[in-house]
């Protein structure tokens, strides 16, 4: 079955907010994109899923109607949850779907990754195993995670997102030539 795509976009942002001000949400922040467009941060996220994932799930915080909006926009259903962490914003959208066929999680402050890299990951995916991508022997995101591991990933809470859970799985490296899925935009700088 086709994984559930989770973009997880709950995050408070603080080391980006800490550089371009209080006020300022990593996610709406202006970014061109490999494609040589100028989107926000997250709108780059979206436009990146390839468009077989029809089943998208967004999950973000009241704050953030920006964001909602947007998510709408590209057809995903958007979860609200309070500000937590990674893994209180995975157990919540794991609990709306426990028995899709995986789950395909997306940072929605990671807006280089090509479709190609998301496909991949996907495509390696199995019931009862981990799939991440991996460029020059460094692990990156989206991961997936197959059918097998509902349980465990709605058991997670806090800070914590589901790395504990490659410890004791069959984890899939799929080797990727793309630096996007290591280019995170934790600082305003990175969106350069």
């Amino acid at each position: 079955m086709t994984p559930l795509v989770v973009v997880l976009a709950a995050g408070q942002g603080r080391r980006f907010r800490e550089v371009a001000g209080a006020g300022q949400d990593k996610l709406l922040a202006p970014c061109v994109g490999r494609d040589g467009h100028r989107r926000p941060v997250i709108e780059q996220v979206l436009r990146n899923l390839p468009v077989q994932f029809t089943r998208r799930l967004l999950v973000t915080t009241a704050d953030r109607p920006g964001v909602a909006s947007l998510a709408r926009t590209y057809g995903c259903q958007v979860l609200i949850v309070e500000p937590g962490g990674m893994g209180d914003s995975i157990a919540a959208a794991v609990a709306l779907g426990p028995s899709a066929g995986g789950w395909l999680l997306v940072l929605g402050d990671m807006p280089f990754v090509l479709p190609a890299s998301i496909e991949q990951v996907a495509a390696a995916l199995m019931p009862d195993s981990i799939a991440v991508p991996l460029h020059q022997g460094e692990r990156g995101h989206p991961v997936g995670f197959g059918a097998g591991f509902s349980a465990a990933l709605a058991g997670l809470s806090g800070d914590r997102g589901a790395k504990r859970l490659f410890a004791s799985a069959r984890v899939a490296e799929v080797a990727v030539p793309d630096l996007g899925v290591l280019w995170d935009v934790d600082e305003p700088q990175a969106l350069v």
